[in-house]
């Protein structure tokens, strides 16, 4: 009974150090070449140092790319330098994504409605035009709800379902949460979430409409926002999928009174549902569609998505 205890443990000795000789090979090959944007600033945050960068001149615009570990400002790096001929362009990673800090806590949605204000607030200092994907839009409206003084023009792409915004955290998701956040299991985890090949399944069978069309240098790009920071994006992963970062927007849209648009790719399989939907609470909202492009059309039809976007802000 004892040797067979001493051969259990020498057992999960030896997968413990592999696991992490496995999680620190990741870490370092992952940004061995840096695919990331540079040359941009921090603005010091209380919860952590965001990087942003700058560029053009004009009426603010805020970019923000999707909430997820593997998203950054990259997100945006086909439309900035068209947007910024006639704005002054702010594109942000957000924290636990890209070059931002990923500190070990809980992420939810008001921490990001805090940063929204705070970031408008201290850096822009002055009425914005804001720009968000997926389930950033979220923060996006409850932030301007609580602060409608900072925000002009909305543009949501590709929002988020209302009713996966609604869903809670549990005790089943509440246990997810612990394991991904474990020292040495959750970190491999993690790494297996966000490994190059679900990256480029990610890309080939769900954000993009034409798979075969997805760079190379793009994948490298989310690959290493994911990994950065050895591992830290897993706190934000874990707060994810456990519903922390959601909340339900609904009587925020009733509310709301800025003009908003919701851009949506014209091959996501349900996107117009989820528009229409939003619509029901807001007639006001407008929409429109870009055809041959799913969830990220300010990447697959960059200069599509920009014309759409300037019609909507100088209308």
């Amino acid at each position: 009974m004892k040797k067979h205890i001493k051969n259990s443990a020498l057992l999960l000795c030896i997968v413990s150090g592999l696991i992490i000789i496995i999680n620190k090979l990741i870490s370092v090959f992952s940004h061995m070449t840096d695919y990331l944007p540079s040359g941009g600033k921090y603005y010091h945050w209380k919860y952590g140092n965001i990087y942003y960068t700058k560029s053009g001149k004009g009426k603010p615009v805020l970019l923000i790319h999707d909430l997820d570990p593997t998203a950054s400002s990259y997100e945006w790096k086909a439309v900035t330098k068209k947007l910024a001929e006639n704005h002054t362009v702010y594109a942000i990673d957000l924290l636990g994504c890209g070059r931002s800090e990923k500190p070990n806590m809980t992420y939810t949605n008001y921490l990001y409605v805090q940063l929204m204000n705070e970031f408008i607030s201290n850096v822009i200092n002055e009425k914005t035009d804001v720009i968000a994907t997926g389930d950033s839009l979220s923060f996006v409206v409850m932030a301007c709800q609580m602060e409608a003084k900072y925000y002009d023009h909305i543009v949501g792409v590709c929002p988020t379902d209302l009713y996966e915004l609604a869903k809670a955290p549990g005790r089943r998701k509440n246990m997810l949460k612990f394991l991904i956040e474990l020292p040495i299991i959750g970190t491999f985890i993690y790494n297996m979430a966000v490994s190059r090949n679900q990256i480029i399944d990610a890309f080939v069978n769900n954000y993009y409409y034409k798979g075969h069309l997805v760079p190379q240098k793009l994948i490298h790009t989310y690959y290493q926002s994911a990994h950065i920071g050895d591992g830290g994006g897993k706190y934000l992963l874990a707060s994810i999928k456990s519903y922390y970062t959601n909340i339900n927007i609904v009587s925020a849209i009733k509310k709301i009174n800025n003009s908003i648009c919701l851009i949506g790719g014209k091959e996501h399989p349900y996107i117009e549902d989820v528009i229409n939907d939003y619509k029901e609470f807001n007639p006001a909202i407008e929409d429109a569609y870009i055809p041959n492009t799913t969830c990220l059309p300010q990447l697959e039809a960059p200069d599509k998505f920009v014309k759409l976007v300037n019609i909507f802000l100088h209308a």
